[in-house]
């Protein structure tokens, strides 16, 4: 199924999971859709392994917890941000190292300063190999940190923005 691309979501420079200077970072990128969900781009490399060839179930499970978190941003702006509450993991099939997975997320129930939302994790070939659900509590980013972070590390990424993704 193709999804069309509205924008791309603002990243960070130190995140685990989208910094651009952080060595062992996972330099996700994270993509809004026309049908207001999240999706995220991300090729796990040889410091992210746990068994042989096989991405750690803990990165499989940031990845799920920063996609659906940031579902909330399609629905409001890029200063609103999730704040995980409950995050229940379920694992399918091994996270192969060295390919890009995409991974998507969406707000499932928005009851004002809580939301719910679920995500899933495709393989290459389009099979799911991780399923998430959570809840989360709606935080603006001033909320969770300071100005100097908004103003230097929270920013637009680098490159041409996709008409389309595919899962």
């Amino acid at each position: 199924m193709n999804h069309k691309i509205t924008k791309s979501q603002h990243i960070s420079k130190q995140c685990l999971v989208c910094g651009t200077e952080n060595q062992f970072g996972l330099k996700t990128r994270f993509f809004e859709t026309d049908e207001k969900e999240v999706i995220a781009l991300f090729t796990p490399r040889n410091e992210h392994q746990s068994y042989p060839g096989i991405a750690h179930g803990g990165v499989s499970a940031a990845l799920l917890d920063e996609v659906i978190g940031r579902a909330i941003m399609a629905h409001y702006d890029q200063d609103t941000f999730g704040v995980t509450i409950d995050l229940q993991v379920k694992y399918k099939k091994p996270v192969p190292l060295g390919v890009e997975l995409k991974v998507i997320g969406r707000v499932t129930n928005d009851r004002g300063r809580l939301y719910e939302g679920t995500g899933e994790l495709y393989l290459p070939d389009g099979t799911v190999a991780v399923l998430a659900q959570g809840k989360y509590m709606k935080r603006t980013l001033q909320q969770i940190t300071d100005s100097n972070f908004i103003e230097e590390e929270w920013f637009s990424p680098e490159g041409e923005l996709p008409d389309e993704i595919e899962l």
